[in-house]
């Protein structure tokens, strides 16, 4: 169990009522479509900052600046995800806290994972040259356009402390539907970003470097924005009481525990996709070129699908910490049926419109390939919208165990083999009936644990499960 919190001072201890109020099905509608599509704008900033960046160093003189970026973008990408256990272990914790009406446990869950992300920002720094190293050492590229790379790497890599504490920050205000706060964060951190982008790489000319120094400038801003924000939320007297509890053992090994299941579930996630990637290449080149098309748009839907999963996963840990589960079904169903919608419209308007393709290449070859394979994104976004919001429920519900064994039985039982297959035939096809295995197992496995968490259960506290 949750390590017990010392009581509130009755000044500051928020009315319970002795028996809660059923949540109605109505508003709970209303606080999950209010906080999704305001996730939904959140996350938009995100990629839009990133094509604005890649328009200014497309729009160079020397092609190597924009290449040697998308090769030092994979390091991060994979570094920075395999770290995003920051942010979802997180918000759920907290969510429950915020549940139970226990304002200690709300502050402590934000400043454990707060330290351990700036701890984790402060180790990034220290082994950044061999991070570098290792990391350029496995892309291969031409010498001008890893040159870029690294310059980008030098610059990028001092924004790790706060790139982590902000997903700590975006996670907590996120935890107590404090969505509203999370689009002023992005809205401005992304915002400044490409300002800077303009500024330092076409003004400036500082070309690849400028791009890495402008997220850093904008990654520290973020941070410092999130944390007058989180200020705000605490009251002088609540840091009395939730301190002296910070460095509690038990609720310590609990964070660790919970942040470790999903670093494995994410791990799993992106190898299965690294693999996808890389038999791709093997295949060939063009078969490289069409996936990396297609998973594109997956990537734009999942900015869209994870507003959703967001969403589901604080109103799932607010009604799992007050004990109320009532609501939960209706909840799983709604946030269901919404990203389905979502997933499918999105993959469907690619399928009849494949020509949208034409915005992102011009080579006829690969234009063709696409049209015939587009349809593949129908099974992968249906599977993956489900997926994503499950994952979003059982983050609410903070069994990161779960997750984890979901993500490694997905990707060895349902992707690998057929993978593997794909690779002896040389059968682009079958490579695609991997990925979508791998999303069918996950929304499998994941369902049929559904049922078990609407059980009554004594208290609304988090137990992680190993």
């Amino acid at each position: 169990m949750y390590p017990a919190q010392p009581e509130l001072q009755p000044e500051l201890q928020p009315e319970l009522q002795p028996e809660r109020s059923l949540e109605s099905n109505q508003a709970l509608i209303q606080r999950f479509l209010q906080l999704a599509s305001v996730n939904i704008l959140s996350n938009l900033t995100v990629p839009l900052a990133g094509l604005i960046s890649v328009a200014f160093l497309g729009h160079l003189g020397e092609i190597q600046h924009l290449a040697g970026v998308t090769l030092a973008s994979v390091l991060f990408n994979y570094l920075y995800r395999t770290l995003s256990f920051l942010r979802m272990g997180t918000t759920g914790v907290t969510a429950q806290a915020v549940g139970r009406d226990d304002r200690a446990a709300v502050l402590l869950v934000g400043f454990r994972n707060g330290l351990i992300a700036i701890g984790l920002g402060v180790l990034i720094l220290l082994l950044q040259h061999p991070i570098r190293d290792l990391g350029f050492a496995l892309l291969s590229a031409e010498p001008a356009i890893k040159a870029a790379g690294q310059a980008y790497y030098d610059a990028r890599i001092w924004a790790a402390p706060a790139t982590l504490l902000n997903f700590v920050l975006l996670g907590w205000l996120l935890g107590q539907e404090k969505s509203g706060q999370v689009l002023l964060i992005s809205a401005v951190g992304n915002g400044t970003n490409i300002l800077l982008d303009y500024f330092l790489i076409t003004q400036q000319g500082w070309n690849s470097a400028g791009a890495g120094w402008a997220i850093v400038a904008s990654q520290y801003l973020m941070a410092g924005l999130g944390l007058m924000l989180a200020g705000r939320l605490i009251a002088w007297r609540e840091l009395q009481i939730a301190l002296p509890q910070l460095g509690n053992a038990a609720a310590l090994q609990q964070t660790l525990r919970l942040n470790g299941n999903i670093f494995i579930r994410t791990l799993a996630f992106l190898s299965t996709f690294s693999a996808f990637t890389s038999l791709s290449a093997a295949i060939s080149t063009l078969l490289l070129t069409e996936n990396a098309l297609l998973l594109q748009v997956f990537s734009l839907a999942v900015y869209l699908i994870d507003g959703l999963a967001f969403a589901t996963e604080s109103l799932t840990g607010q009604l799992y910490g007050q004990g109320n589960r009532q609501p939960l079904w209706f909840l799983v169903r709604l946030a269901g049926g919404i990203s389905l919608l979502v997933g499918s419209s999105f993959a469907l308007v690619f399928v009849l419109f494949p020509s949208l393709f034409g915005l992102l290449t011009n080579h006829v070859e690969v234009l063709r390939l696409v049209s015939q394979d587009v349809w593949w994104l129908l099974p992968i976004l249906g599977f993956g919208s489900l997926a994503f919001m499950l994952d979003g429920y059982f983050l609410g519900l903070a069994e990161g165990a779960t997750l984890r064994n979901a993500a490694l039985l997905s990707s060895l039982l349902g992707f690998a083999p057929i993978a593997v297959l794909a690779w002896n035939l040389q059968a682009p096809h079958l490579l695609w009936l991997g990925l979508a295995v791998f999303m069918a197992a996950r929304v499998l496995l994941l369902g049929t644990q559904v049922p078990r968490t609407l059980e009554p259960a004594e208290s609304g506290r988090w137990v992680e499960n190993t």
